[in-house]
């Protein structure tokens, strides 16, 4: 039984389509279809309706999928086990939320490019809402970003947690008393993308306060909305930690707002079945390389709990 047939047989029927399970294996397309007729080849059956436009797999296939799943599984495990993490080969899909690329990600890539020199890692920044969609899917094998992701087939490994607070340019001369909802509900809001859970939290904010934003820009990345803020044009949500040199050069300014965001947590989640072995060496490796606050002294899974679409 070739298990790269196998694979290949498994993501394509997981993820309804050829183009994806090449994408899925970093494979070409032809290269899926062949291993994907000899395995038919093999077992002397169809095992895709190939009439519908998407990979529908037929009966025999379904029953195929059951098997796939419990050998693919072993051989993770025995990898894991039993091979030198020198010349463990793979290929490691890791979607990452912008606070972590602009901290301590650097640190991250070179302990794993040290550790497993001959693993091809490819990065994806992203909102943790489409990081999380892609985990689900199979596109990703690890999410490094704020919340916890629901459900029990997901395994998080805490990362600490980071101070986010309100700032602006001290040109809009906010003063340094405490600022409400309303008080801030005058200025004009900087948020990322209204699908973000940044944008939700700041409405929440101003809800909780019996306020409203009446003007809002919204843009991609917390660096451009710091940008904005400097330039004077409102106030916006920022990791502090993130923005000292902004801070300590007075182009922004911390904000008195109250009440205040609590710190948000960050974590490592990949499936608990995933078929690569590395995904939870890998998160062990961010906990070790987080700086972020408040990191649990002893470094230990847990079933995620909660699912947060977070910036």
């Amino acid at each position: 039984m070739n298990l790269k047939r196998l694979e290949t047989f498994y993501w394509a029927a997981k993820l309804g389509s050829f183009t994806a399970a090449a994408d899925r294996l970093n494979a070409t397309q032809s290269t899926v279809s062949m291993r994907i007729q000899e395995l038919e080849r093999e077992f002397d059956a169809e095992l895709f309706d190939r009439s519908q436009r998407a990979a529908r797999v037929t009966p025999l296939g379904r029953e195929l999928i059951q098997y796939a799943e419990q050998i693919l599984q072993l051989a993770a495990e025995m990898r894991d086990h039993i091979g030198a993490a020198e010349s463990m080969p793979g290929f490691l899909r890791v979607g990452v939320a912008e606070v972590i690329s602009i901290t301590w990600l650097p640190r991250l890539v070179k302990e794993i490019h040290r550790r497993y020199p001959k693993l091809q890692l490819e990065l994806e920044e992203a909102l943790t809402r489409d990081l999380v969609e892609k985990l689900e899917q199979g596109y990703l094998d690890l999410v490094l970003a704020p919340g916890r992701v629901e459900g029990h087939h997901f395994t998080s490994q805490p990362l600490g947690t980071l101070r986010f607070a309100w700032m602006s340019s001290p040109a809009l001369s906010l003063g340094d008393g405490e600022l409400t909802p309303k008080d801030l509900q005058k200025c004009s809001v900087i948020a990322l993308a209204k699908e973000s859970y940044h944008h939700t939290l700041i409405e929440d904010w101003f809800s909780l306060g019996d306020a409203r934003c009446h003007r809002i820009y919204t843009c991609k990345g917390l660096g451009v909305a710091a940008s904005l803020a400097q330039s004077g044009l409102g106030v916006t949500l920022l990791p502090v930690r993130c923005f000292h040199k902004e801070l300590a050069s007075g182009q922004l300014k911390i904000l008195n707002a109250t009440p205040p965001f609590p710190a948000i947590e960050f974590t490592a989640t990949c499936a608990s079945d995933s078929f690569q072995p590395l995904a939870r060496s890998v998160a062990q490796l961010a906990y070790e390389a987080s700086d972020f606050e408040n990191i649990p002294l002893r470094s230990q899974a847990e079933p995620a709990a909660e699912h947060h679409d977070r910036y």
